[in-house]
């Protein structure tokens, strides 16, 4: 066993332990060995970075918007020369699989580039004004000092989801990485240390939700605090801002439907299912939880699901690179899959496979099909986060559609036919942020990734997650003889 690394927070320009001298280990989950150690940090190294950001934004600011651009495209070069560093850490902390890892780094990269190209892009307006001699200018601004709290399952990707939009615009940022996935958030603030970014444009802070996330939140110096992760975190995030007013931008899970129509390719609609289900081990918020199948295709269906599961192969990523899943993130989380796993058979629900946590160390879980699911269990309505696949049947598109409806999230949705009137009629009807029509659930950077109802507020990526780090000033400029 190696001794753990010891880490520390980037605050104003400057690696530093911070106030505490209480430290937190971090758990490699497929070992349940310590392979890190971090500082608890407080509400004061909190407030020390909020106070460096709020400093740093006016100059920041005010550098010509083209010139923001460099230093991302900087820091995009800098990660893609440490990619495989960063990759090593992200699957020893997070479980991930060294595939999964290389591609969250490459489109880390590929994310700050995208976002430094808004650069000339972005823009205000000019409107007509019912007066003579009137213009009315619409000049978008940024907000000034934000934060951002990270969630372990894609944890260097979201570090840049709220960096990049942020910095382009003209604001200056402080983030807290989770304490279960630290160190891919250290190495990028070694890069940014690396490649000279100002002093307080990025801090990050190390820490617990209910202490560094608190203040993050609830700091009146923060123009606005954008969280991704659960429902009661979204919550405690609201109340903490709601004090000051300060905007939230929260991404908060999902529980998505998949629908897969008679008509459906159903080589198609298995394997991009069975992928929803298995990538990263199930810990996706966007990816398929629910699956309702039409009765015709229903037999045919479950046969070749059952197949391509028990083909899924787990087990520790840094070992093996022929795998699709890790373990689960922590005994916490394979606590909760397998109670909900057992309430879904106490309610009628039938294991066609999986069900059961292999013996020794790590926190894994199999890949697990649930059939003779029925709309009123739980497992149809509480997030599992892991891999789990819950399968009912349904008649007709208006009952399906009716079912995936039935939810308190609203993040991401599919429906797998081959019917352009039937893919249209679920487009209108299906009241989620996006919908996924014959693919799997996966976001494009230029789109816009927003839940309805508990799944969020506000979004990210491209145009309209850009704009939610600026806000207008209008100015009336009124001309005289």
């Amino acid at each position: 066993m190696t001794e753990p690394v010891t880490y520390q927070m980037y605050i104003d320009g400057e690696f530093q332990n911070g106030q505490s001298s209480d430290w937190m280990d971090v758990i490699n989950p497929s070992t349940e060995e310590i392979i890190a150690r971090i500082p608890d940090g407080t509400a004061e190294d909190a407030r020390r970075a909020i106070e460096a950001a709020e400093r740093a934004q006016p100059e920041w600011e005010a550098l010509p918007a083209i010139e923001r651009a460099g230093w991302l495209r900087k820091i995009a070069a800098g990660i893609r020369e440490r990619g495989d560093e960063i990759a090593r850490v992200i699957v020893a902390e997070g479980g991930k699989t060294q595939q999964l890892a290389a591609v969250e780094v490459a489109f880390t990269a590929d994310y700050m580039e995208y976002m430094a190209e808004w650069a000339r892009r972005y823009e205000g307006e000019i409107v007509q004004s019912d007066r003579p001699g009137e213009n009315i200018l619409v000049f978008k601004r940024a907000l000034g000092a934000t934060t951002g709290i990270l969630p372990w399952n894609f944890p260097f990707f979201l570090i840049a989801r709220k960096l990049a939009p942020a910095l382009i615009t003209g604001n200056t940022i402080v983030v807290k990485p989770s304490e279960f996935t630290p160190g891919n958030a250290i190495i990028f603030a070694e890069i940014v240390h690396q490649v000279g970014l100002p002093r307080g444009v990025f801090s990050m802070v190390l820490g617990r939700g209910e202490t560094v996330g608190q203040e993050l939140a609830g700091n009146p110096k923060v123009a606005m605090v954008s969280m991704t992760g659960s429902v009661a975190a979204g919550e405690k995030i609201m109340t903490a801002a709601a004090k000051n007013i300060t905007k939230v931008c929260l991404e908060l899970g999902g529980k998505a439907p998949a629908i897969v129509m008679d008509d459906a390719d159903l080589e198609l609609a298995v394997k991009a299912i069975a992928d929803s289900r298995v990538i990263n081990s199930g810990q996706v918020c966007n990816c398929a939880e629910r699956v309702y199948v039409q009765k015709g295709i229903y037999p045919r269906f479950i046969e070749r699901m059952q197949q391509v599961l028990s083909e899924a192969q787990f087990g520790d990523p840094a070992r093996r690179d022929d795998i699709a899943m890790g373990p689960l993130i922590n005994q916490a989380a394979l606590t909760r899959v397998q109670q909900k796993v057992q309430r879904a058979v106490e309610q009628g629900a039938r294991l066609a496979l999986g069900g059961e946590a292999p013996q020794g160390k790590g926190y894994f879980y199999p890949p697990t099909l649930l059939v003779d699911v029925e709309q009123s269990m739980d497992i149809m309505h509480e997030e599992t986060f892991g891999p789990v696949l819950p399968v009912a049947t349904f008649d007709t598109l208006e009952q399906a559609i009716a079912m995936a409806n039935d939810s308190d999230y609203g993040l991401t949705s599919s429906i797998y036919t081959r019917d352009l009137n039937t893919a249209m009629k679920a487009i209108k009807r299906l009241q989620f942020g996006e919908t996924y029509i014959n693919r799997e659930n996966f976001e494009a950077m230029q789109g816009f990734h927003a839940g309805w109802r508990k799944s969020g507020i506000g979004g990210a990526d491209g145009k309209h997650g850009l704009h939610e780090y600026l806000q207008t000033q209008v100015v009336y400029l009124q001309q005289h003889d």
